[in-house]
């Protein structure tokens, strides 16, 4: 099956329960392997790691915590914004990842994301111990997806091929849920560490009476804060992709705004400039996040208003 075959449905970003066992609530009951979300619900498939270990899926996620997407490496939209987000999602788990916590990134392109692809593309995302980038035979790849209720019947006209959809379970209390993986890194990680592991690690809150009132965000704020801030700093140096202050300080402003609107279409055009951040940024491509330029140009605003900020004299 190729990318094409998974439509871009849109990801609720509300959670939606797939199934949640009795007594998981109070966290009491376990799941045992003739349960209906045990070991006899999930297919026996094998997949490979982007190290070349061939693993079993159910092994992967027996007794953990997890959080499984679906992506492939050449795509132009959703999945380096969706990887980038989980990255941020990882660092806020600190060093549950890999002890209690695992993250599964199963391609849905096996003829061109083999091992040795995997592995470049999760050593430019940060992905450490406890992420998986995995893939596989298309077919077990497929049933899978369907198993997991990740999979979207084929769309010729979906541009992307692919749904942002993140699944979080508890493999062990039998809670699953989906929502989108392109939801806020910190509610996400709260899912994944707290209400995933029977709110064991919950803590206590402050209350609203103590909270500073909040400012309405610009345009440009509220769509840098959604949809560049996790690849992007502002003066801050380099991340995923460019520093925004030195791209807005060194570009031309009409450029930037064209880029930021339409990084695909400027790479396809053979723009020597968006080919030299691909090969730059170790072929990373920045996805097209459907701005247009009025958008764009907003977003450039901001992030001029932040480094004349920065730069002002210090009272």
């Amino acid at each position: 099956m190729t990318p094409k075959h998974w439509t871009r449905v849109a990801a609720l970003a509300a959670a939606v329960l797939l199934a949640f066992a009795a007594g998981a609530i109070a966290g009491s009951a376990e799941v045992d392997g003739q349960s209906r979300w045990g070991a006899n619900y999930f297919p026996k498939v094998t997949l490979t790691t982007q190290n070349g270990e061939v693993v079993d899926f159910y092994d992967l996620i027996q007794g953990k915590i997890v959080a499984i997407e679906l992506i492939y490496t050449a795509c132009e939209y959703s999945c380096p914004l969706e990887t980038a987000r989980l990255a941020q999602v990882q660092k806020l788990l600190g060093d549950r990842m890999g002890r209690d916590v695992f993250f599964y990134s199963i391609s849905i392109d096996p003829v061109r994301d083999t091992p040795a692809v995997l592995k470049a593309y999760a050593e430019q995302y940060g992905a450490g111990p406890g992420w998986l980038f995995l893939t596989g035979k298309a077919d077990d790849i497929e049933l899978l997806s369907k198993k997991l209720g990740l999979y979207s019947e084929p769309n010729p006209e979906a541009k992307d091929g692919h749904t942002a959809t993140l699944l979080i379970g508890n493999e062990a209390t039998g809670q699953w849920m989906r929502g989108s993986a392109l939801d806020n890194p910190q509610f996400t990680a709260q899912i994944i560490g707290n209400w995933m592991n029977s709110w064991a690690n919950a803590r206590g809150s402050k209350s609203y009476d103590t909270a500073a009132p909040l400012q309405p965000p610009s345009k440009g704020q509220y769509l840098f804060a959604t949809k560049c801030v996790t690849c992007h700093s502002i003066g801050q140096g380099d991340k995923t992709g460019p520093d925004l202050a030195v791209a807005l300080a060194t570009r031309d402003r009409g450029w930037l705004a064209r880029y930021v609107s339409a990084p695909d279409r400027m790479r396809a055009a053979g723009d020597p400039i968006a080919n030299e951040l691909f090969a730059k940024y170790r072929t990373v491509r920045m996805p097209n996040l459907n701005l247009n330029e009025e958008e764009a140009t907003e977003v450039l605003a901001y992030v001029q208003s932040q480094t004349s900020r920065a730069d002002a004299p210090k009272r």
